[in-house]
């Protein structure tokens, strides 16, 4: 079963910066969403692939990723996405052997760079790098295809201190 157990978190500081053993661009495409999913088209450096995610129940939910060509990523990311594909550099951070991603957005979402972790079980111990801040795991503001819909309406870049101001939308 592909299950995706994950946590997100803001930043708290750069410090992370020092600990990055990897980085890589992606561009992400919300093709369809559902109540019962959401599929996207993801085109990045080094691969690219089509997901198929269900609602999170807690922190898990389905996950269903499959190879596609780079080909046929840029043209569902062109015909079939509109102006909903968010572009970031994926950093990949290793603390305390726990592997981390830190995501920095571009463009509309410029001002926004968020932290995840995959765990193996929901109640999975990990510790926290002091450049981690505030969880925002089950926030609606940080769900990229809210940050995407929100960033339409906006004239400037973003921020997390725009998202943070939205607080109807946090638990919706």
């Amino acid at each position: 079963m592909n299950v995706e157990i994950e946590r997100k978190f803001l930043l708290r500081t750069n410090d992370w910066r020092a600990e990055v053993v990897d980085v890589e661009r992606y561009r992400d495409g919300l093709i369809a969403e559902t109540g019962c999913g959401k599929v996207r088209v993801r085109l990045a450096d080094s691969f690219a692939s089509l997901t198929v995610k269900s609602p999170a129940t807690g922190l898990a939910r389905h996950e269903f990723e499959y190879p596609i060509s780079r080909s046929d990523a840029e043209l569902m990311l062109t015909t079939m996405c509109g102006d909903m594909v968010a572009q970031k550099l994926r950093h990949r951070v290793i603390h305390e052997g726990f592997e981390w991603t830190v995501d920095v957005y571009e463009k509309r979402l410029a001002g926004i760079a968020l932290a995840e972790i995959e765990l193996d079980h929901e109640d999975q111990h990990i510790p926290l790098p002091p450049w981690v801040g505030a969880e925002v795991t089950g926030d609606a503001r940080f769900h990229k295809r809210n940050m995407m819909r929100l960033s339409l309406a906006s004239a400037a870049p973003l921020t997390v201190e725009d998202l943070l101001g939205l607080a109807f939308l946090a638990h919706a």
